[in-house]
């Protein structure tokens, strides 16, 4: 069994030898497939990419955001299965192991979620508060709960190219939550296997765009869910008080740490 991993990248040199070493480091009963989409980083990311040819591909030019870089991944990779994982994230040791064992047992299976850690710029834990709150509600995956809050991480997805297929590429229209109307066009169709095991960590940092464009990103959040809730008011009410735990939940993270 063939996993295609892609990593979107646009200057994010401190960090991306960190993502690529998460990804070239899994080991198990699995062909790996790695490829690179960066968008034209100025940087030393092509210097350490360069470093790493012949173990994975990559190619930087210019594109319209994350999400066209994504696609143009999608469009080339040619993997069974399928994952994508920021230039400033990482994948946990044996989690594409994890994750090829469960499609493998379960043929039913066409996406897959596990669970995700958060970590700063030095690969510390932090915000175990906010992974604590997104596990309690995998563990009780319900798809109108997704609607109205996005509780799946993103780096802790894989998929199988021919579920992929059928749903299509992402919006490339969206900046932030790309990945969040993703979720809710595969949930429409079937539920996830939830693996109860940390896969991946997502790194928040002063730059990220969870940290530094946090309006934006609720702004299409709040789209999103008018568009998959048509109507729902319980679902919409839901959906703005998730909204306001983010920015309150946000607020008073910064201000312990600082």
């Amino acid at each position: 069994m063939r996993i295609s991993i892609i990593t979107p990248s646009f200057n994010q040199g401190n960090y991306i030898e960190r993502t690529i070493e998460s990804v070239l480091n899994q080991r198990g009963d699995f062909e790996l497939e790695y490829l690179v989409v960066d968008g034209g980083s100025t940087d030393r990311t092509l210097d350490i990419l360069k470093r790493y040819e012949g173990r994975l591909q990559w190619i930087s030019e210019k594109d319209r955001g994350q999400a066209h870089a994504v696609n143009k991944g999608l469009r080339r990779v040619t993997g069974d299965i399928i994952g994508w994982i920021n230039s400033d994230d990482r994948y946990e040791a044996g989690a594409f192991e994890r994750a090829v064992r469960v499609f493998r047992l379960r043929p039913d299976c066409r996406w897959l979620v596990g669970r995700c850690r958060i970590v700063d710029e030095n690969d510390r834990e932090i915000r175990k508060g906010i992974t604590r709150y997104k596990d309690y509600w995998l563990d009780r995956y319900d798809y109108e709960r997704l609607i109205s809050e996005d509780f799946i991480s993103q780096p802790a997805v894989f998929f199988r190219r021919t579920f992929q297929n059928e749903i299509g590429l992402l919006e490339e229209g969206l900046h932030f939550t790309m990945d969040y109307d993703l979720w809710l066009r595969m949930g429409a169709k079937v539920d996830p296997v939830i693996l109860p095991e940390y896969l991946a960590s997502f790194r928040y940092h002063a730059v990220s765009k969870t940290k530094s464009q946090l309006e934006g990103s609720l702004a299409e959040a709040k789209r999103i869910c008018r568009r998959y809730a048509k109507g729902g008011s319980r679902i919409l009410f839901r959906g703005w008080l998730y909204r306001m735990k983010i920015r309150v939940g946000y607020r008073i993270l910064d201000w312990t740490r600082r």
